[in-house]
Formats: C-alpha cells, structure tokens, sequence
C-alpha cells in the first residue's frame, strides 16, 4: 500500500499544484487560456467596432490576437504535420495562417478560439482517469490503531503486519483485510460492492479494506498486509487500467484526414493552373474547417445537455461518439439487470425439522453474511416475526459456504454441489435441482431443509436485452458477475442472455473486458466500485446510480436513476447525434467544396470567399443546435 499512499501524495500535490501559477501548470492549461484570451479579444473588439463610440483601431485586437494567440497552436500543428498526423485542426492551422496573410484578423481570431476551445475540452474530458484514483486514495486512512497488548498506537499502513490486533473505531474506514476477533457491530461496504446494505459483523466476520465501520468499535486481526488487501489490488487494477487505456480518433479528426488533402489540393490546383496566389488563398479561406470545428462540438454539447435534462450524465464527451460502434455489451448482474433484492420464496425442510425452527437458525448465521441471499433470509424471518438469537463462530471461507453456531446448534449454509460432495445424513430427502437460486442447510451434521428464492430481473430487462441487434447492432450479449453461477445462469435465462461469466473478481472483470475490447468496441454496465477497472477497460463504461464516486469516475456516462430504459435513451441520443453531427460536418464541407470550385475558377475573391463561409457556417450550426431538442422518441423499450 506505500506506493497507494504515495500515489495519495502525489495526487495531493498535484491538485495544489493545479491551483498555483506556476509556469509548469500555466503551459498544462495553455489552450483554456488561449481560448480564454480569443474570446476576450473577439468581444472586445465587436465592442470597440460597433460600439456606440467607434475606435479606429479596433482592428489591430483581432491582429495581436491572431499573432500572439495562434503562435502556439500553430507551432503544434507543425509537430503533428511532421509526424505524419492530418486532422481538421491542421487545416486549421494553415487557415491561421492565411487569415494574417489576408488581413482577415477577425475571422483568424475565431479560428484560433474554435482551435484552443476544442482541445481545451477534449483534455478536460480525458482528466477522468486521474480523478478516479484521485477519489480512490482520499478514501483510505493514513494510519492504523494498532493494540499489543494494553498498548495502543498510531502506525502507517506500510508497517501493518499479517497477525497484527487493530482497533478500527466507530465511522473509521477499515485499513486493511482482516477477521474480527472482539465487537460486534455494522460496516457499510457498499463502497466496494456496490450493494447499499450495512453487513453486520461479530467475532470470526471477515472485514474488508475501505469499507466504512458503524457506531461500534471493532477489533480486527489483518489477514494481509495493506498493500495486499482488497482496496490496494482494485487501486492497482485501475491505476493499470489508466495507464494502458487506449486514445481515440474524434469523429471530427476522421473527417478532417480526409477533407484536409482534398482542401490543399484544390488550391494548390487553382495556383498553379491561374498562376495566381490570390487564388490559393481564396480556397484556403473559404476551406476553413469550421463546419468540423463548429458543427462537431455543438452537435456533442447539445446532446450532453439533452441528457442532463435526462438525468443521464455524460462524463466523457468521446463516448457519444463511440457507443455507436459497439458490437458487445457486457452487463453486471445484480443492481444492474436485477434489482438486487431477491425474496425467499419457497422452504423445503426434511423429516425432524420444522420450518420455522430451520428459518430462525439459518438467519441468525446469515446477519453476518455480505451474500444478497442473506438479506432475502433476513428479510423472511423479519416478516415471520421470528426472535432471531445471536451467533458466534461464524466463519464464511470462499467456496465453503457459510457456518456459525445459533442457540448451540451447527448451522452451515452451502451450495447444491457441495452439500453431494458431502453426502451428510439426510441427503436423501434433498428434493431435486430447480431453476432459480437456492441454499442448502446443514444443521448439527444432518441435512435439514432447501430454501429457494428469486431475484427479480427488472422489468424492462428481457426487453432491453433483446433489441440490442435488431436497433443497436450489437452481435454479444453477455454478464460478467461476482456472483455464484447458479445465479447468474438463471438471470441469464430469464432475461435471454446465454454468454455468462461468474464468480469473477475485479482482476477477472478487467481480463474479460480488456479481451473482448480488444476484439470489437464494447458498453459496460455496472453499478459497484468493483465494475470500475472493467468500466475504464471498455470502450464505453457506464454506471447505473451514483452509489460510488469513483464508479461515477470511471464511467464516461453516469444514469442518476435505476432503469435500462434511461441506457436505452442514451444509446438513442447517440446516434441522433452523430446524424446531426455528420449532417453539419459533412454537408458544410460539401458546400465548401463547391465553394472551393468557384474560388479556384476565380469567382470568388478572398473576401467573398469568406463571407461564404460564415454563410456555410451559420447553416452547419443552426442544423447542430437541433441536437439540444428532444427527439419525439427518446427510447422504444
């Protein structure tokens, strides 16, 4: 964990380090100030033009701005033209140049504004990643509690030792993974599993790094060390994740390869056919890619809006952009396909057993069980109005289900498969296998009884997961879940996925997602911190809910509300959007292609030229506001 704490540290530095002036810091933030400074001169110019006490020498604000504020990009663009990169800002660049060459100051001013703005913004929204480990190292503590013997003191997390007594006082996050041997009270670790449940804990309950303690103090024994606990391995997934996440081309930059060659042959043409500069310059002017630079990012900032309104909150601007072309979507099971709330619904006890007797011994174990099956038990003697005793012992190992001792009886809780493995006395009246999720109870040694329960699907799943070839083109459909396979396998069933994974750590999630991006673009939805790597992993990561801030982090798209109706309408909202974005784009650059013709034939002059292209301009723009209107349909669930 020292190099978690170090990233703290670091993260912590740099955040000062944003807020400070230094010349480091200024040159980062160069294009927010470029920007910044254009749009200062363009209004300040209009102001001194057309203002009610005109100024002769207004024009000279549009020339510094131009000079001074397009210095820098234009020196970028160079980098890029030498090695080998042709986009829409390139054109860009060279118009830049133009405009100071024309004595078009004004409009260079603005191309300089579109030019520093845009990237200005992509930068803002490729800053996700940081901020995720950001909020990943402000949630875990510096220090420990830790008791030998009568003694109690503060230590680091990098001296924690395997073995070591720790003290995790009320409202404290837990430092690292351990077993509570003293105490007995509640922990909230809906921060890692996503699941908004107090686990209770008590004497042999297993404790997890950075979930959150409740009223009572606990004693821990850590069963690893911080930098192996739980906390620090997801830390570790992400902080991989983010260094290897891939960068993708805009669709603006796609278009702007092709029309940028098209725009420098053109007027390369007319020079050399006519002879005359003038000429090479006027395709230039009316070349310059505002429709890209304009229509493009409107078009996406419309749409972000229109999801706001949505209670869809877009976090990364590039994923309207490319959900679109995502051929698998790969779903969490649990708060995400289902509502995560599944019910008791049937108990099937053996001879020598009653129901009541076998429901309130098997929920006195289950309140110290994090398995959403637990609740379902809980929540059933609840509704009995069965006393629930207390339980000591209890010990939940991974694959061995979940044992404890309640009003001096053996309680052990396990799977189908593991109970036959066992072949305890009774086996014969286990009734045979069902669909659904179900447990098996072990009392004293001897089979006692069978509990089956359903965990809802949410009611527009089937219909959800159905229409995503026919309406949005995607070939797989498949869950990836840290749940038990019986589990997973029924969800699949009942919502008609037949691709599942389960029993998946967050590590595992990361491999599937990183495997299958790597094979096509692909959605992840989640809910949980421990969807976060994968979420990063995909090409489009969104959470459903803000139940952790770093899910929200790692998602490009965030659905406040619970319901695949609202990825649905996200999913509809994208691809109106890229339609009215190629619509802007590439019918603006098929005008100024025409445009380009007559300034090539020498119809039209430089100014001319211009003054069409504000025309072509005013045209792309009014058609990309339209992405900001609702649609007539926003989902067909």
């Amino acid at each position: 964990m020292s190099g978690s704490l170090t990233e703290s540290t670091r993260g912590k530095e740099a955040a000062r380090g944003r807020t400070g002036s230094s010349p480091a810091v200024l040159w980062q933030h160069r294009t927010t100030i470029i920007a910044v400074l254009a749009l200062v001169a363009i209004l300040l110019h209009l102001v001194l033009r057309f203002g009610v006490r005109a100024t002769p020498h207004a024009g000279m604000i549009p020339l510094y701005a131009t000079l001074l504020l397009g210095l820098p990009l234009v020196y970028d663009l160079l980098g890029k033209l030498l090695r080998g990169e042709f986009g829409s800002d390139l054109l860009g660049g060279i118009s830049i140049v133009t405009s100071v060459l024309l004595g078009e100051y004004l409009a260079g001013s603005i191309i300089v504004l579109m030019l520093a703005g845009g990237e200005a913004l992509e930068r803002y929204a490729l800053r996700s990643a940081s901020s995720v480990l950001a909020a990943l190292a402000k949630r875990l503590p510096s220090i420990a509690h830790r008791r030998q013997g009568e003694v109690m003191e503060d230590v680091a997390l990098e001296d924690i030792e395997v073995g070591d007594t720790l003290v995790i006082h009320p409202h404290e996050i837990c430092p690292v993974d351990g077993v509570v041997i003293d105490g007995h009270g509640v922990m909230d670790e809906s921060y890692l599993t996503g699941e908004p449940f107090q686990m209770t804990k008590t004497s042999g309950s297993a404790v997890i790094s950075g979930a959150i303690n409740g009223h009572a103090a606990l004693t821990i024994r850590a069963t690893n060390r911080a930098a192996d606990s739980r906390y620090a391995k997801i830390m570790e997934v992400m902080r991989e994740s983010e260094a290897s996440r891939p960068q993708m081309r805009r669709l603006g930059d796609r278009l702007g390869a092709l029309y940028t060659p098209v725009a420098l042959t053109i007027a390369f043409a007319a020079w050399a056919a006519s002879g005359a500069s003038v000429r090479f310059l006027a395709v230039l002017v009316i070349a310059t890619p505002c429709p890209l630079l304009l229509g493009i990012p409107i078009a996406i900032i419309g749409s972000i809006s229109l999801c706001a309104r949505r209670a869809i909150i877009v976090k990364s601007p590039v994923v309207l952009e490319q959900i679109a072309g995502c051929r698998t979507a790969i779903f969490d099971k649990t708060g995400t396909l289902t509502y995560g709330a599944p019910e008791l619904t049937e108990q099937l006890v053996a001879p020598g057993f009653a129901q009541e007797d076998v429901l309130t011994l098997v929920a006195s174990v289950e309140r110290y069980s994090k398995h959403p099956l637990a609740r379902a038990i809980v929540s059933a003697a609840k509704k009995d109005g069965l006393r629930v005793p207390e339980a000591t012992e209890v010990h939940e190992a991974p694959g061995q289900g979940l044992r404890g001792v309640a009003a001096g009886r053996r309680v052990h809780v396990t799977s189908r498969a593991a109970l036959q493995a066992q072949e305890p006395p009774g086996i014969q009246h286990l009734p045979p296998a069902a669909g659904g999720l179900e447990c098996s109870v072990v009392i004293d040694g001897r089979y006692a009884s069978t509990l089956r329960f359903r965990d809802t699907p949410r009611v527009e799943s089937r219909s959800f997961v159905s229409h995503l070839r026919p309406k949005h083109r995607i070939d797989r459909v498949m869950i990836v879940s840290g749940d038990r396979e019986s589990e997973v396998r029924y969800l699949a069933e009942e919502v008609g996925i037949t691709e599942i994974h389960a029993q998946t750590s967050p590590e595992e999630k990361l491999a599937i997602v990183r495997r299958e991006t790597a094979a096509a673009r692909t959605l992840f939805v989640g809910d949980g911190i421990n969807d976060a790597p994968a979420m990063m992993a995909a090409t489009v990561g969104m959470a459903i809910g803000e139940n952790s801030d770093v899910t929200a982090e790692a998602a490009g798209v965030v659905v406040m509300g619970n319901s695949l109706e609202k990825v649905d309408e996200f999913m509809h909202i994208s691809a109106r959007m890229r339609r009215i974005a190629l619509q802007s784009a590439v019918g603006g650059m098929a005008l100024s292609v025409v445009g380009m013709g007559f300034a090539a034939a020498g119809h039209l002059s430089p100014v001319n030229g211009a003054l069409a292209q504000e025309v072509i301009d005013v045209l792309a723009v009014l058609n990309a506001l339209r992405a900001a209107w609702p649609p007539r349909v926003s989902h067909d669930l």
